[in-house]
């Protein structure tokens, strides 16, 4: 590998970590990423740090817990002093370049309130350079889409789809066709930017994909290539569902994940949910193939040799299991989350052990060959690009703020301080342990009890108290020390 490669990192939304061929799943469509893992290095067992969007994102970018980022929720400003991957990329003389967006709310201090970076929690990490927005909003998407012909009526309600006979969910396409995608749209946007580029000055690119991210609507053929019925079936509610696991159920509107649905997502069916994971799976698919097209164009243009492609998510998607659709919770499926990384002269494998999105980070310095401004609480990967270590640690670590789930009503006819509706996750080959102040402890046997239906910990609580000591020894493991060296 060169000295200053050039750096492609591609984010999707809310991927979950076994939705990919590679990974055996039965119905994930994904051969342009299965082909990119034959050159790659993936890592199987890789965490996002929390939940949801914006404080994934913030560990993601500067390689910190949420413990010590305190980003616990979208519109929780990223303290200012914090180092970042694109600050990083500016010291090694790249200007980094996003595509989509990276939910970062700016420090307020030393701002006028009046400022209007300061309005909305979709703001751009300090350090890049945004070529092509793509907000919640959709707007820049919607006005590419006008360019393209489309008329008002689609333009007003682009993911819009003809209701299911059935009052359910819909396997009906949009409007909009396959190129069409928001994608679609920030794939061409990079490929425009691409091609502007001077022929053997490094680049470095993140292009933050907003799907499989709800919601669950897909273009034809995507719509179609999957059958429900042909989906696996989704983990089962446990019979006395974890109080978290209730409310949320009872809160969460079935609409922000397919409009036009009513109720919360406790009275979506099974056909519903076999439904949802057939359009998922159609939307993975859709990604994949904007990725090929990626890859097909730095190839044909002479890029790809001297290129780092990192493909990886902020968070995962519960997708039915444990009755849960979204991101977020303790449970492996809403924070398992894909990584792979193809680097110039690394040797392809797999890293089975338990790696982080707080490594992400770190390794970005050291193939920069730059400091970090702060002590990243991740570590490098580069000795697993290198085929020096491919062990990965024995456990991760996870978090959830969800205060602000909870709403301030529910939580003070619960009688909980906002400080107390946090939860912290152990995981290891063996045990999953679940400590909050709010609730008491959890802990799965993972031997006899995979899918953590059953908790153990009013039984095992030699093994309880064994697991909460681990969780404290890596909390006071992830004291910051920047300076103390």
């Amino acid at each position: 590998m060169t000295a200053r490669p050039n750096i492609l990192l591609i984010t999707a939304d809310q991927w979950r970590g076994d939705s990919l061929g590679l990974m055996g799943h039965p119905v994930a469509r994904t051969p342009n990423l299965d082909a990119l893992a034959r050159e790659a290095v993936v890592f199987r067992n890789h965490y996002a740090t929390c939940a949801p969007c914006s404080p994934a994102r913030a560990s993601l970018y500067t390689g910190l817990y949420q413990m010590n980022h305190r980003v616990v929720s979208n519109g929780t400003p990223l303290d200012a002093r914090f180092d970042n991957m694109a600050l990083a990329a500016r010291r090694a003389g790249y200007r980094p370049t996003l595509f989509g967006y990276t939910d970062t709310t700016l420090d307020p201090r030393g701002r006028d309130p009046n400022d209007p970076d300061l309005q909305s929690y979709e703001e751009v990490l300090p350090g890049f350079t945004c070529r092509q927005p793509l907000r919640e909003d959709d707007r820049t998407w919607i006005t590419w889409l006008g360019k393209r012909g489309h008329g008002p009526d689609l333009l007003a309600d682009p993911h819009k789809v003809a209701p299911a006979p059935d009052g359910g969910v819909s396997l009906s396409p949009p409007g909009y066709g396959a190129e069409e995608t928001q994608t679609a749209f920030l794939t061409e946007a990079l490929l425009d930017w691409h091609g502007e580029q001077e022929k053997g000055a490094p680049w470095f690119a993140h292009v933050s994909f907003l799907r499989p991210h709800p919601p669950f609507v897909v273009p034809d053929p995507y719509a179609a290539m999957v059958n429900p019925d042909d989906t696996p079936a989704a983990i089962p509610l446990a019979e006395a569902p974890h109080p978290l696991v209730r409310m949320t159920r009872d809160i969460a509107p079935a609409a922000a994940f397919q409009p036009g649905l009513d109720g919360p997502i406790a009275g979506l069916t099974e056909t519903d949910i076999h439904r949802i994971r057939a359009l998922y799976f159609g939307m993975v698919a859709e990604v994949d193939a904007q990725m090929g097209r990626m890859i097909d164009t730095l190839k044909a243009r002479g890029d790809w040799d001297n290129t780092v492609v990192i493909f990886t998510s902020d968070h995962g998607e519960m997708l039915g299991d444990h009755g849960l659709l979204g991101k977020g919770g303790f449970y492996r499926e809403g924070q398992h989350i894909p990584l792979m990384i193809r680097a110039p002269g690394a040797a392809p494998g797999q890293v089975d052990g338990f790696t982080s999105s707080a490594d992400l980070f770190p390794t970005l310095l050291d193939l920069m060959g730059q400091a970090g401004g702060h002590a990243p609480d991740g570590t490098s990967l580069m000795p697993a690009l290198a085929g020096e270590d491919r062990a990965g640690r024995d456990w991760a670590l996870w978090e959830f703020d969800f205060r602000h789930a909870l709403g301030d009503e529910r939580r003070a006819a619960m009688g909980l301080d906002a400080r107390a509706c946090h939860l912290m996750v152990l995981r290891t080959a063996r045990a999953h342990y679940v400590h909050s102040p709010a609730f008491p402890p959890l802990l799965f046997d993972l031997e006899a009890d995979p899918d953590c239906r059953d908790s153990t910990a009013a039984q095992a609580k030699g093994d309880r108290t064994a697991m909460a000591e681990a969780l404290l020894r890596r909390i006071t493991q992830l004291r910051d020390e920047t300076l103390v060296p």
